[in-house]
């Protein structure tokens, strides 16, 4: 018991010492939701699933923030890397009505599969996306941030990644010297990764993210894009060890978070809709929860499509979901 109360005591004068812009961006983040990533609106605006009107929800029903996932690679000259004129306005229409809603909005690179991949092929397109971007955002108020890339895996390695993150740096500090930036660790921003991020200690205004679908089983099953879990189902979740397994993960990122005084933002989460509702509910209600005890903002994964928060079709909440992450009684 005294050990758990050094530990708590620790914990929440470090917390009441975080100060910064950083920590202050981090706070107006607070409680989020991914958008548009595999949305046919980047192809045919007219075509696009998600409508105007939806900024306005996402506000009113408790959100601070969207992380809108860009797959650009696809929409670059395949000679000069220069990204289409048709993109940038896509990506005007969505950030200038996330900020007409007072939703802070996260510039999120997701192309990880390519950059994964085949890294040193596809370096130059990295490059060339946040000279652009961070050139036509450069005059967007601090409630624009630019997250580097999702997910590094694969053949891009913690060292690989912290090379390019210094290679990438100097790119986007050149017109947005102040802005904040979303940079997280390895192997898919794994939390048991963190150690080996490399951040140049000099900038402080960068928040790290994490993601976190841990047990893969619970929240991936019946994924059809993941071979060992497609044939996973009614799997369930929220045994004693597994509730214990989420506060030990999340307070190892803590710990770090502490050490290294950086902010936190829990870039990704959720558990597919092939699992049972009772217990989809129960773990998202527990994942948000605990972030926030430690002053974590966080973006749910996602609102439309998959892990769906809104169903379109239906031009309705998925209700459940809704208030695991935002619940009613607040």
């Amino acid at each position: 018991m005294k050990k758990l109360l050094l530990i708590l005591l620790i914990t929440s004068i470090s917390l009441s010492a975080q100060t910064g812009k950083a920590f202050d961006i981090n706070k107006k983040i607070g409680r989020g939701v991914n958008i548009i990533g595999y949305d046919p609106i980047w192809k045919n605006f007219e075509q696009g699933r998600f409508k105007e009107a939806y900024f306005t929800k996402i506000k009113e029903a408790g959100f601070n923030s969207v992380r809108i996932n860009l797959h650009a690679f696809s929409f670059m000259d395949k000679t000069t890397n220069q990204l289409s004129d048709s993109w940038f306005s896509t990506l005007d229409w969505a950030v200038n009505n996330a900020l007409k809603n007072n939703l802070i909005v996260i510039l999120d690179m997701h192309n990880f599969g390519d950059m994964g991949n085949a890294p040193e092929e596809n370096l130059p397109k990295l490059k060339s996306f946040w000279d652009q971007v961070s050139d036509h955002f450069q005059n967007y108020p601090d409630e624009v941030i630019f997250e580097l890339l999702n997910e590094p895996f694969g053949k891009l390695t913690d060292e690989l990644w912290n090379k390019y993150i210094i290679e990438l740096l100097p790119i986007v500090r050149r017109n947005n010297p102040d802005r904040i930036l979303i940079i997280g660790p390895g192997f898919w921003n794994n939390i048991y990764h963190l150690d080996s991020l490399s951040l140049p200690k000099d900038d402080k205004n960068i928040i790290v993210t994490v993601h976190y679908y841990l047990p893969m089983e619970f929240t991936h099953q019946g994924a059809s894009w993941t071979p060992d879990f497609k044939d996973l189902k009614n799997i369930p979740w929220g045994t004693p060890q597994e509730l214990n397994k989420v506060r030990d993960d999340f307070a190892l990122v803590n710990q770090w978070a502490i050490k290294n005084n950086r902010p936190i933002y829990l870039g990704e989460f959720g558990a597919l809709e092939n699992a049972q509702m009772n217990y989809r509910v129960k773990y998202i209600d527990f994942i948000t929860r605990n972030a926030e005890k430690y002053k974590w903002s966080w973006g749910y994964w996602q609102f439309d499509s998959d892990f769906v928060l809104y169903f379109v079709d239906k031009d309705e909440w998925n209700l459940p979901i809704l208030n695991a992450l935002i619940p009613k009684k607040e």
